[in-house]
This record gives structure tokens, sequence and C-alpha cells, in this order.
């Protein structure tokens, strides 16, 4: 076998991660009896809660991460079920420091509202909650400025004459929905001349990402001719930043999370992506023996893919099962998968490596009429949930014992830190969990989350003590806080 650097890293990787995997290291752990380490939760608050009170000098590097910062630390506290609200009065005075009055946030004082820092000041005021922390935000100075960013190819710049990649797309439909904010453009936009009066904030958007999307077309047996759904496709099956790219987790997630919010994901998500192949791409992505999962083809298992990656699954599972009634007497509750494969349903099995599905009929009438009667998933799930949770609660814990405690890491040997700990606690929290869509008798539709805790097949390998709270697979946040938000302001008349 040929040795290359990124096979020798792989093997190092993987000498290092053994230990932990095969729960050797009860001095520095405590193991259960299916050698799954405990979430060491006392420490990951200390760490958390210590980060919230002031950072040493050598951070003043990551002044521009502010906002991030304070997202990470009270994401993650939520996750453990910490009481934040003692954060409110801190997180509004620096929101208002932050904040420009042509609308938006900056990473520090002074700096130009970005996109990124805008998405991370926003959903940490969210988390905090009230109405002081949602009055804070200048909702038309917002829109107005969202309006500059918005592109004629509908995507969104980051950044006034900054980058237009699909962190924007995804960005900015979290904003627009979490503040209910209008989707007309306002008087201020430049594309105002350009375009028709129909023209708004997410026309195109979801066809931008459809251009993010790549595919392994060449390396089918009967390559087929590109359709309007794959144009600008090259070759892996993941999504990439931008058209014809590198695909990547982040950005996968970004993508599905953003048709999710223009459209129930059982319709946009196949609508403008190829399902299949993006299972596909997905699924190499969680290896063994770690379970833990990387974020681009050749690369080494990072913790916080936990989330990037792992959080697609939710909303893929979404798709493949499709809405469901709660108490619903139909008979077609009790569909078998035959008769589900003659619906036209994507069939994909529960095992993450078997990635063949079929997207026959994406349009929004026939996946109403297919799924609208069912009570139970069809998919049970397509990664191996108790493979990353081994990763996460064996591999993932810092066990340093530092008197300011310690968080999530990327991986044994590398150090803890906040951006890991939200995102790797974030995929924990998807792994123990199932989400669902149910019908919605206020909306009329099939947008409605729950969550209940994942039944697996055999015995549950990780204590309760260990379960952690559970996070919106759209928005990253406590789901009563998203829907406390949204409650709020879809009750205001104007700005």
């Amino acid at each position: 076998m040929l040795a290359t650097r990124t096979s020798e890293q792989q093997e190092e990787t993987l000498q290092a991660l053994m230990p932990y995997l095969a729960a050797d290291l009860s001095n520095k752990f405590n193991y259960n009896k299916h050698g799954i380490a405990s979430l060491e939760r006392p420490r990951l608050a200390i760490f958390l809660k210590r980060i919230l009170s002031g950072l040493p000098s050598p951070y003043y590097a990551a002044d521009a991460s502010r906002p991030w910062f304070l997202y990470w630390c009270l994401g993650a506290l939520a996750l453990l079920g910490e009481d934040v609200s003692e954060y409110r009065d801190g997180m509004v005075k620096t929101a208002r420091y932050l904040q420009n009055r042509t609308g938006g946030f900056g990473g520090g004082l002074g700096h130009l509202s970005h996109l990124a820092t805008t998405y991370a000041m926003v959903l940490s005021l969210v988390i905090v909650g009230g109405q002081e922390a949602y009055e804070v935000i200048d909702r038309k100075a917002m829109w107005e400025w969202l309006s500059l960013l918005k592109q004629e190819d509908g995507g969104f710049q980051m950044a006034q004459g900054g980058e237009v990649d699909v962190r924007g797309a995804y960005c900015a439909t979290v904003l627009i929905s979490l503040l209910g904010l209008p989707l007309d453009l306002a008087p201020i936009s430049p594309l105002k001349s350009k375009v028709d009066a129909s023209f708004n904030l997410h026309t195109k958007l979801g066809d931008y990402v459809r251009r993010c999307k790549v595919a392994h077309t060449h390396l089918l047996p009967h390559p087929q001719p590109p359709t309007n759904s794959s144009l600008g496709q090259t070759y892996e099956g993941g999504i990439s930043g931008k058209p014809d790219a590198e695909a990547h987790g982040a950005y996968a997630f970004c993508a599905l999370g953003c048709l999710s919010i223009l459209d129930a994901p059982y319709r946009s998500i196949p609508k403008h992506l190829d399902v299949p192949r993006l299972i596909a791409w997905l699924s190499a992505r969680q290896n063994a023996p770690e379970g833990g999962l990387s974020g681009r083809t050749n690369k080494l298992v990072d913790g916080c893919y936990s989330h990037w990656a792992g959080g697609c699954w939710p909303l893929l599972e979404a798709v493949l099962n499709g809405p469901m009634h709660k108490n619903s007497s139909s008979s077609s509750a009790t569909l078998t998968a035959s008769a589900s494969a003659s619906s036209g349903r994507p069939q994909v099995p529960a095992a993450a490596s078997s990635a063949t599905a079929s997207t026959t009929d994406a349009s929004p009438a026939s996946a109403a009429s297919r799924y609208n009667s069912a009570e139970e998933p069809f998919v049970e799930s397509i990664m191996s949930r108790e493979g990353l949770i081994r990763y996460i609660l064996c591999c993932c814990q810092d066990e340093s014992l530092r008197a300011g405690g310690s968080g999530m890491r990327d991986k044994p040997g590398k150090p803890s830190d906040a951006y890991h700990t939200l995102y790797v606690l974030s995929g924990l929290s998807s792994a123990q969990h199932s989400w669902n869509l149910y019908y919605d008798p206020v909306t009329a539709d099939y947008t409605k989350w729950e969550a209940s805790p994942y039944k697996f097949t055999g015995e549950q390998i990780f204590d309760e003590d260990s379960r952690v709270n559970t996070s919106h697979p759209v928005y990253v946040l406590p789901p009563a806080k998203v829907d406390d938000v949204i409650g709020y302001f879809s009750k205001k008349q104007g700005f």
C-alpha cells in the first residue's frame, strides 16, 4: 500500500484514539458498563462561565469574534441545562456597542457589520431571551442592510462588498425568519432598479444553494446527462461554499438549514438538491473505528463535525420520512416499506453506508399527498448514533484538570475551546434525540418540529446523566427560545 502524508496522519490519529475508544483511561474518566465515559458537566460549565467572565490578553487577536464567543458559550450552557438569564443585561449592553446604525452587528467595537457576527449576536440575544434582548435589535435597519447584501443571483454577501457564499444564504434566512422581517426589498436596495417588483429577499435563494451542490456523476456506472437540478455539478456529492468549490460539511449544513427555512425540508431539499448523492457523501464522513465525523474527503475526524455533518442527518431524515400526523386514525399510518416504495418515497436503509434512494417526484403537492398520513418514521437513523456518541464522550472531552475547567475538543491531543464545546455538544444532542415534522394546525402545514429521546434498537450505551438538552435542528438554539422569539415578533405591527 502506498503511504502518503494523508494515510500517515490517519494512522497516527487512530493510534492516538484507540486508548480512548477502548476505555483504557479509567484514571481520567468514569466509564459505564458499555465503556462510555460520563459527561463531565461541572467541568464544562466552569470552563464556559470562565470564558464569559473575561478572556486573557492574548485573545485580543480574536476581537472580531466577540459575538461568536458569546454564542458558543451561551449555547453550550443551554445544552447543559444551565440558567443563562443572568447574562441578559450584559448581552444587551454588548449588543448596543456592536450594533451599527446602518444595520447588523460588527465583530468588535467600531467594526463593519458582517452576516456571521450578526447571526451569532442575534442568536445570543435569543438564548438569553426577554423583551429587552429582543428590542435592542434594530429590525428596520437590519432589513435595509440585508436588502443591500442581497444579490441578483439569489445569494447574499457576507458584508457589503464582501464574498458571496452559502453561509450568507443560511445566516440571512435565519435572521429573516427569527426576527419576522419583511421579504420585500427595502427601498435603498440597488436591485430595485434592476429586477421586477416580485423580486424579494428569498427570490432565487434555493437556486443559489443548488448551484453550490457538487456530485460524483462521473463515478456512476451509467452517468446521466445534467438535468435542471444538476447543472454546475462537479464530482463529490456534497455541498460547497460557492459554485464549483470543494464539498464541506459545514456548508452542507448551511445549505440544508437555508432550504429548511424557505419551505418544509421534505419539499425544498429534494427540489433543489440530489438527495441520494448528498446522503452518500455525508455517509462517507463517518468512518470506523473512530465513529466521529470528518468535514471533507480524505480529512481527519474532528469533533466539531458532530454538528456540521451530524446535524445534517435530522434534516435529511425529515426528507426521507416526510411529515407525520399525530393520533391519525388513517390506516395508511401503518404503511409498509413496500407500500412506501410504490408511492415514490426515497428509500434509504437504516445503515449509513447504504445510500441508495429515489427522488422521482419532488413536487410540493405530491410530497404532501404521499406523506401526510404517517405516524411513525420510515427511516429510524441513517448514521451510527452509537459510534458518534462513543467518539464524543470518550474522545472529545478534555481530561485535563485545570482550575478553570475544560471543554470539548477536536480530538485527543488538541486543546478544548468554546467553539468545539458548543458544536460537539450539539452533535451529541442530535445523536441522542429524534426529530420529526408534524402537522401544525396553526399554520396548516407540516412544519412543526418535535423531538423525543432516540429509541435505540439495543440497550442505550450512555447513561441518562450524560444526556444533553435538545437543540433545534435548523436554528441550533433551544427549541423553546425559537418559538418565543418568532412568536414575539409575529405579534408586532411594523418595526
